[in-house]
């Protein structure tokens, strides 16, 4: 399905016959090992359990709930069908007036109410892959570039460069100061950039991380806005992770530092938002452009004509966000629901010695994994990678796959599944590990044994694998598959 012959090369565009989809990646890759193996608890309890899909699934109840509730908010009800004409006739590229007003006070509260966002600045998109390819087009012409610090989401390798013809430049941050963003990196990607003639046009920024799940503290977001004002180039601000902040610090918006820094030229900001990871509404594809330039908001209205959000959807969200007292439950209901999960499912890992960066924010973890490699390459991450897809049966994304700088991070996805399929999930962890350290610890012990020429008979198999009580009933792993993996 994926392969495109040399005659259909030669009937096809450059662009449909170019691989800047992004499938090639692990990221995707993961993805498709689940599709062909889906884990159910009762119809396939050793298929793969989905951990690479960052989706928030954990108030889906609070929204059906509404739903149920507010009949009216839907056209295609007896209690909403009275306004199905007026809003299937609607087509005006702006986007319903009660829509973007709804958008705008949510922004605004999730903010804490310290910024106001303007309606007539709100530009729809067909989700936030729709919104930064919009932005890309308004800013950058082919062969122009975008910094972006890493480790950054693949997608946008995809939404940014596909079709525009834009480079991403990587601005390389460390696990040793907790993968902050540094002047000094701006500095030397910049600096890369222009002895390689590359006209850089914008730096792009996740906030809260994608896939980190850390917030950026104000001095950050001033030095961000320092560094593109001198340099004269765009800052794009994905703030889609914005309400999933579930412990202190709080979020800190790039609208407040625009209010709050007088000499910051308006005009180089841009915010892209969604509802698909805070409302958990992906399938609605409702993204946001907010840009403080006029021209920009004038042009992307324009271009947005590719890829709007349809009437229907704009009205029930529109009701949905408009009403005050079940918007404020839901944001808190929200976060402490993220944070409880997070807790539950970091507290686990770290009583088998397995660390996650610490964070406050999104609907994942960044695991660190560098005490399971066998040597710290990227070749043995995919190997390890490998490993945990086939034999674990979990899909987590590999740190090579957002260009992390360094291998053995992965990020896990914990929001997307039921309380009973994370814990098969976590069991599954925790069995991989406590069997790796066994491995270890037979491994040396056979070294010493060599050395010292002592002829001593190998503990059973029963001995290095745990005992059954601490076995999932759902675990797919027979022997460990650290063993399968050297064979």
């Amino acid at each position: 399905m994926g392969f495109v012959s040399s005659d259909q090369q030669q009937l096809l565009s450059k662009i449909a016959t170019s691989n800047g989809h992004g499938e090639d990646s692990p990221y995707f890759d993961g993805w498709k090992a689940y599709d062909s193996n889906p884990f159910h608890l009762t119809n396939n309890p050793h298929g793969v359990i989905q951990m690479g899909l960052a989706e928030n699934l954990l108030c889906v109840d609070l929204i059906q709930e509404w739903v149920a509730k507010n009949p009216r908010a839907s056209i295609c009800t007896a209690e909403g069908v009275k306004q199905f004409k007026d809003v299937a006739l609607f087509q005006d590229y702006h986007g319903l007036p009660e829509f973007r007003n709804a958008v705008a006070k949510f922004m605004q509260k999730v903010r804490g109410d310290r910024v106001t966002f303007d309606p007539d600045r709100i530009v729809m998109a067909g989700g936030a892959t729709g919104a930064h390819e919009l932005i890309a087009f308004c800013l950058a012409d082919p062969g122009d570039a975008f910094l972006v610090p890493t480790p950054y989401y693949p997608g946008f390798d995809r939404d940014l460069r596909w079709r525009t013809g834009a480079q991403l430049i990587p601005v390389h941050c460390r696990s040793s100061n907790n993968f902050r963003i540094t002047k000094t990196a701006l500095e030397a990607a910049y600096q890369e950039a222009q002895e390689a003639k590359i006209r850089i046009k914008g730096l792009l920024i996740t906030n809260p991380s994608n896939p980190l799940g850390t917030i950026l503290d104000r001095d950050t977001l001033k030095t961000l806005v320092t560094f593109i004002n001198e340099k004269s180039i765009h800052l794009v601000c994905d703030e889609i992770y914005a309400a999933t902040v579930f412990h202190q610090p709080n979020f800190i918006s790039i609208s407040e530092i625009v209010e709050e820094e007088k000499e910051c030229n308006r005009d180089l900001i841009h915010i892209i938002y969604s509802l698909s990871k805070d409302f958990g509404f992906p399938g609605f594809r409702v993204g946001i452009v907010y840009s403080y330039n006029d021209a920009i908001v004038n042009i992307a209205r324009k271009m947005s004509s590719f890829g709007l959000v349809s009437t229907q959807t704009q009205t029930l969200i529109a009701s949905l966000l408009l009403d005050e007292k079940f918007v404020d439950k839901f944001i808190i209901e929200n976060r402490d629901r993220l944070g409880t999960r997070h807790l539950d499912f970091t507290c686990t890992l770290k009583q088998v010695g397995i660390r996650c960066l610490k964070s406050n924010a999104g609907l994942f973890c960044w695991m660190d994994l560098r005490p399971l490699l066998g040597e710290r390459t990227f070749e043995a991450e995919m190997t390890l990678w490998h490993v945990i897809i086939e034999k674990v049966k979990l899909n987590v994304s590999p740190g090579s796959s957002f260009h992390c700088s360094e291998p053995g991070w992965f990020r896990v996805c914990f929001a997307n599944m039921d309380d009973e399929t994370l814990k098969v999930a976590l069991t599954r962890i925790v069995t991989f590990v406590l069997q790796h350290k066994e491995i270890e610890a037979v491994s040396k012990k056979k070294h010493c044994w060599r050395q010292s020429n002592l002829q001593l008979p190998l503990p059973s198999r029963r001995n290095t694998v745990m005992a059954p009580h601490m076995m999932s009933p759902h675990s797919p792993i027979p022997q460990s598959p650290l063993v399968s993996a050297k064979n």
